[in-house]
């Protein structure tokens, strides 16, 4: 079952290389001009057992894997052991895979952990094709990164055969009939039922709070007193979770494409339907087309997808409506991507639903060979351990005429995604919405894009006001795309450089237009 995720990773909007841990000949604790690897001593986390806090990182050279070769340059990989469960800190451990690249230049600040978002995107291969971005960063800063818990390198859950996933493609997303209804909630209860096969134990040890705790470990192994982080899309949850768990040991972090920690999950569909129809409605503008009228064209296209599938060049696969939908999502996430949008619809309106598909595709982490990516796999099991809610189909049904209202081409879509999303899942959620309040933290600088589709410009606000006084800091970039860091703004890319670099908050409420 395809899903305009709640969170959606940075990578969903581009194709990065991959690269695997482990290997290689050891470089021990020093980089190549003899400098040690710690910062000042970093004080231990509380409860954690003397043989995890003083373990050292094996740094080796990273291997390739069969989708990529191993990252050029002075990449490295080392695995962290971390509890298992977090309440027994003194039982079972699982391994967690990281990727480093140290500080080129000599005024070494301390590490820089990123988390790319998801929640399932593997940081230990997108964190070298993220670099050239964060160049200006990297003189000061070891860049570093990981796979959290059940993502990827870090035991990554497969929750479905790549045959399963694309035979689940023809299940009706937004059902019209019974039939359709019980096919789709059947679908959903599958793959409940496939992730709990493949995580076992791992299934109630994947939450936000776990990952949070890790990094404060991370923290801790790496060196650093203070955590310094770069948080994008759903890691701006992460982050904020963090900095509410470990108030006293938040550094410069940075909170990039906001996720509105207020909103539960009916709340989310509300939002994401605002944000991808806002950006919908921008694309339309850019071409000459009414908003309206072009939503409404678009709207008829996929009415007619759901009668009858579109044909496509991939032998024996069709464009359905909801691969069709799918395939309009990623474009959005960055203004480069609207020309491919416009040919897509085009050639789609002309009968080939072709290029949709190609870029469905792209979204759903599927290779010309057929293979298909397990973020969505990760995504899941950790949003459905995090979120209590399990909306029934009823109350799906009430939502839809508020969601189709606030957006003709993605609301339903995003309506019944609360049915389906968590449907008779085996591990009951955490909670409603998560904490982030974490008084007596350094000032975060959080992020806002007011063209953003994923994560709508109005979660940044609600994420500084929920991260306290003196806390939370917006800065926004009046933009369009998914993240605003690197996006093309020097506004805003001075601002976040004078704030990691220098320790400069900029004053809340700044605005780079």
């Amino acid at each position: 079952m395809a899903r305009l995720a709640r969170w959606t990773a940075l990578t969903a909007a581009a194709a990065l290389l991959t690269a695997g841990c482990g290997g290689g000949s050891s470089d021990g604790d020093k980089d190549d001009r003899g400098r040690s690897s710690a910062a000042p001593t970093a004080a231990a986390p509380s409860g954690v057992p003397k043989a995890l806090a003083s373990q050292t990182l094996d740094w080796t050279r990273c291997k390739g894997t069969d989708d990529a070769p191993a990252p050029d340059g002075d990449w490295r990989c080392a695995t962290l052991k971390a509890p298992l469960d977090w309440s027994r800190p003194n039982g079972e451990t699982i391994d967690l895979a990281l990727i480093r690249s140290r500080a080129s230049g000599d005024d070494r600040i301390g590490s820089l952990l990123f988390n790319f978002g998801g929640p399932g995107s593997s940081g230990v291969s997108t964190l070298p094709s993220y670099a050239d971005t964060v160049s200006s960063l990297h003189k000061r800063y070891d860049l570093v990164s990981w796979d959290p818990r059940g993502v990827a390198a870090s035991e990554g859950v497969r929750c479905r055969s790549d045959e399963a996933i694309e035979a689940a493609e023809s299940v009706d997303s937004t059902p019209d009939t019974p039939a359709e209804e019980q096919a789709y909630l059947k679908d959903a209860a599958d793959f409940g039922k496939g992730c709990q096969k493949a995580a076992g134990k791992l299934m109630e040890h994947v939450s936000t709070t776990d990952t949070a705790r890790d990094m404060d470990l991370m923290r801790h192994v790496l060196g650093d007193g203070k955590m310094h982080y770069f948080g994008i899309s759903y890691g701006t949850e992460l982050g904020g979770v963090y900095a509410h768990l470990f108030p006293r040991n938040v550094g410069r972090v940075i909170l990039d494409a906001v996720v509105d920690p207020g909103a539960d999950t009916m709340g989310h569909a509300e939002n994401q339907a605002r944000g991808f129809q806002r950006a919908l409605d921008d694309y339309l503008k850019s071409t000459g087309q009414d908003p309206e009228q072009g939503s409404r064209k678009i709207a008829g296209l996929l009415k007619r997808l759901d009668a009858k599938p579109l044909s496509t060049s991939s032998p024996g696969r069709e464009l359905t409506q909801t691969l069709a939908v799918t395939g309009i999502v990623l474009p959005l996430y960055s203004e480069s991507g609207w020309p491919a949008l416009t040919s897509a619809l085009t050639a789609a309106e002309k009968g080939d639903g072709s290029e949709l598909l190609a870029l469905a595709d792209g979204y759903n982490e599927r290779d010309p060979s057929g293979r298909y990516g397990t973020t969505t796999h990760s995504q899941r099991v950790i949003s459905c351990l995090d979120d209590k809610q399990r909306p029934t189909v009823e109350e799906t049904k009430k939502l839809l005429p508020r969601l189709e209202e606030i957006s003709p081409v993605f609301g339903a879509f995003l309506g019944w995604d609360t049915a389906g999303w968590c449907h008779d899942w085996p591990v009951a959620g955490q909670h409603e919405t998560p904490e982030v309040s974490a008084p007596g933290a350094a000032p975060i600088l959080v992020v806002g894009n007011t063209g953003d589709p994923a994560t709508p410009y109005e979660g940044a606000r609600r994420m500084a006001d929920e991260l306290g006084k003196d806390v939370g800091v917006v800065l926004t970039w009046e933009g369009e795309g998914h993240g605003a860091y690197g996006s093309g703004s020097d506004c805003v890319d001075s601002a976040v450089d004078a704030y990691l670099l220098k320790g400069t908050v900029p004053k809340d409420g700044k605005v780079c237009s």
